[in-house]
């Protein structure tokens, strides 16, 4: 039978790892930081338990240019992020290797960022029939829950909140998922450095959003000046925030095999010779 899928926002989970423990993980010699990979396998091990038992996981990270493409749309696209730390860098290496003896798939495809990755994957396991999860904080993916059978999955928020779903999104936002780059395009996403249309909020943003209205078709009337000379940027913005459905994978890159069951953290740094 084919498996159902969790695709892990790889950067994102690492991220999460390195900062989320209470105390730093360090070698035996306590000379080496290994926080950031040892935090990686035991929360996707724990996600794979609690949520993801017979599901394939499949996990993807950003490539090193994949905002390129965005960036020469807008100059200021995630200008604003902090260059990584060091060691959470010297941890997506080891991260990977981890993944690799336990038999998890992981992409970074050239000039592609792990969203458009993710939003592809999805496309085509949903051609399948095949329910996806999606273990990530970005909002960005809402606009995939169009589909009913797509949830995003956080697993830092309690048990019973930790998956969203196309139902969940207009009575949390006022607008229906697959407005999500439009209402994101007018309230802006500091994430990425989009600035949005000043003056206008999540609540403006919605009313002017209201019976599933796109950019296009929200009256003029109900525009400021202001906002008016601003429309060319928002739809700019808008194609920015637009998830591509069909980045460069390589072909047959999901098996529909559910994945093995993870090893403890412990045994797998063990193995790698990381203690």
């Amino acid at each position: 039978m084919t498996a159902p899928l969790l695709l892990v926002d790889g950067h994102y989970l690492l991220y999460r790892a390195w900062h989320g423990f209470a105390a730093r993980i360090m070698s035996r010699d306590s000379a080496i930081d290994r926080t950031g990979v040892f935090g990686f396998i035991a929360l996707l091990r724990k996600a794979q338990a609690q949520h993801a038992d017979g599901f394939e996981i499949f996990v993807v990270f950003d490539s090193e240019d994949g905002s390129q493409a965005r960036a020469r749309q807008d100059s200021g696209y995630k200008a604003q992020r902090p260059a990584p730390e060091t060691g959470l860098v010297e941890s997506l290496a080891l991260v990977k290797n981890a993944l690799d003896h336990m038999g998890v798939q992981w992409v970074e495809q050239d000039g592609c960022e792990a969203d458009d990755v993710i939003a592809t994957l999805t496309t085509i396991a949903r051609a399948e029939d095949r329910a996806v999860d999606i273990m990530t904080t970005d909002k960005d993916y809402i606009q995939l829950l169009v589909d009913p059978d797509v949830r995003l999955l956080n697993t830092a928020l309690a048990q019973g909140r930790r998956y969203t779903a196309g139902e969940h999104i207009r009575p949390r936002y006022g607008v229906l998922a697959e407005q999500w780059p439009d209402f994101r395009a007018l309230m802006g996403d500091p994430a990425d450095n989009i600035s949005g249309v000043r003056g206008i909020g999540a609540k403006t943003a919605a009313r002017l959003l209201i019976n599933g209205r796109r950019l296009e078709s929200i009256p003029s009337e109900e525009l400021r000046p202001a906002w008016t000379a601003l429309w060319p940027e928002a739809l700019r913005w808008r194609e920015m925030i637009k998830l591509d459905t069909k980045a460069a994978v390589p072909d047959d890159i999901l098996t529909t095999v559910p994945s093995a069951s993870l090893e403890p953290a412990a045994h797998v740094l063990e193995a790698l010779d990381l203690w």
